[in-house]
């Protein structure tokens, strides 16, 4: 999922576009985006949206909702109102600890019981607040349904006077995360960058998400897709010489050599486990045909 596309759920107008634009994920969004006395309302227009036959018909994207947070009088209206079938993801904003991420998976659990779901949808859990980055790998390993961490640098540094272009405190931040979200065994997702008319802020942002091992970006306007669709998609170099790694790490697999050389690069198993993740995200992508 390179990109995710913000959708207010208070903008029905904008659902069939976003559907039919260039993102990999929409995440309708119910918390920020949506002020507090239309909630009721962009719930059931959302509601609505997800039942219908554009949101039900085999659509390629990941179809993600923000609901609000758990201390609000909203979160279990929000559960119980948009968890269906058409809803891969549900992105659960400032869980603070394991127990947080396992109360909501329960209730997400029972809201897809109810609606005659085989398959509860996923987790993508927020690290927006102090104390969720400090627990990062307890909240990622919380619960089977997480699927990924997701970073809230707005959240996480405005309240307290950190600069939000900072890069350094940028750079530790998501390497912190990434780190939480590997040793639990799912992905990173970069958050939102504020400033629309700054695309090259937006990109450089990216790039040190991507090189950090994130997976994706947040883009809050249909002009920052395209940017995190190609930041976050291998290169052709890189995946020609990811391809060469693999191929080379099956002749040794074949002639029993643990370490051999590519490229001018001596190869062992940290570079094979990378490069075939690549390879494998780029047949994901179509870029290269799958392997058989």
């Amino acid at each position: 999922m390179r990109s995710k596309l913000f959708v207010p759920a208070s903008r029905p107008e904008l659902f069939a576009k976003a559907l039919a634009g260039a993102a990999d994920s929409l995440s309708f969004d119910l918390e920020d985006a949506v002020a507090e006395p239309r909630k009721n309302e962009a719930r059931a227009l959302l509601q609505a949206f997800l039942h219908s036959s554009a949101a039900l018909a085999g659509h390629r994207k990941t179809l993600i909702v923000r609901i609000n947070a758990m201390d609000t009088p909203h979160f279990e209206r929000d559960v119980a109102g948009i968890v269906c079938p058409a809803v891969d993801w549900i992105n659960l904003p400032k869980p603070e600890s394991a127990d947080d991420v396992r109360a909501a998976a329960e209730a997400v659990e029972r809201a897809a019981s109810a609606a005659g779901m085989a398959r509860a949808p996923r987790l993508l859990l927020n690290i927006e607040t102090p104390r969720a980055l400090r627990l990062a790998h307890e909240i990622a390993a919380a619960h089977p349904l997480a699927v990924g961490l997701q970073v809230g640098l707005g959240d996480l540094f405005e309240p307290y006077g950190i600069h939000r272009r900072e890069t350094a405190a940028i750079a530790q931040v998501l390497l912190r995360v990434r780190l939480a979200a590997a040793e639990a065994g799912i992905a990173a997702y970069d958050g939102a960058f504020a400033n629309i008319q700054d695309a090259e802020g937006f990109r450089a942002e990216a790039e040190l998400a991507a090189r950090l091992g994130f997976t994706g970006k947040t883009c809050i306007h249909p002009s920052q897709v395209a940017t995190a669709n190609a930041v976050f998609q291998p290169g052709a170099a890189e995946l020609a010489s990811a391809l060469r790694v693999v191929e080379a790490a099956a002749r040794a697999d074949a002639d029993g050599v643990g370490a051999y050389v590519v490229d001018g690069k001596m190869i062992d198993r940290p570079f094979v486990l990378r490069a075939q993740a690549l390879v494998a995200q780029a047949q994901a992508l179509g870029l290269v045909p799958p392997a058989h």
